[in-house]
C-alpha cells in the first residue's frame, strides 16, 4: 500500500527557502516538515574573520535575541575582531606619537633659526 504525503504548504518549487524532509507522524502518516537556512556566525567587517563570542543566528532570529548575544563588551564589539581593533588603536596612538615628534622637530628648527640670528 503506498501512503501519500499529505502537503502543508503550496510551494512546488525546490528552492533554497523551501527545503523539507519526509516525517512519519505518531498517526502513521507521511507529513513535509519545512527546514529553516543554516545560521551564520557574523564576520568582521574588515578582515572577514568569524567573530568570537556572537551567537550563530539568522536575520530575523538576530532582531529578538537580547543584546549580550549580539555584541561584545569592546569598541567596535559585534563589528569587528579584536585584532583589527587592536590595529586601529596601535595606529592611532603612533599617528598621534608622529604628530608631537613633527612639533618638537619645528620647535628645535625655530629655536636653531634664532641662535643663528643672535649670532
Amino acid at each position: 500500500m503506498v501512503q501519500r504525503l499529505t502537503y502543508r504548504r503550496r510551494l512546488s518549487y525546490n528552492t533554497k527557502s523551501n527545503r523539507r524532509r519526509v516525517v512519519r507522524t505518531p498517526g502513521g502518516k507521511l507529513v513535509y516538515q519545512y527546514l529553516k537556512k543554516p545560521k551564520k556566525i557574523p564576520r568582521c567587517g574588515q578582515c572577514k574573520d568569524k567573530l568570537r563570542g556572537i551567537q550563530p543566528a539568522r536575520p530575523m532570529e538576530r532582531s529578538r535575541m537580547c543584546r549580550r548575544k549580539k555584541t561584545v563588551k569592546r569598541v567596535y564589539g559585534g563589528v569587528l575582531c579584536h585584532k583589527c581593533v587592536k590595529e586601529r588603536i596601535v595606529r592611532a596612538f603612533l599617528i598621534e606619537e608622529q604628530k608631537i615628534v613633527y612639533k618638537v622637530m619645528k620647535a628645535q628648527q625655530a629655536s636653531a633659526k634664532t641662535k643663528k640670528t643672535e649670532k
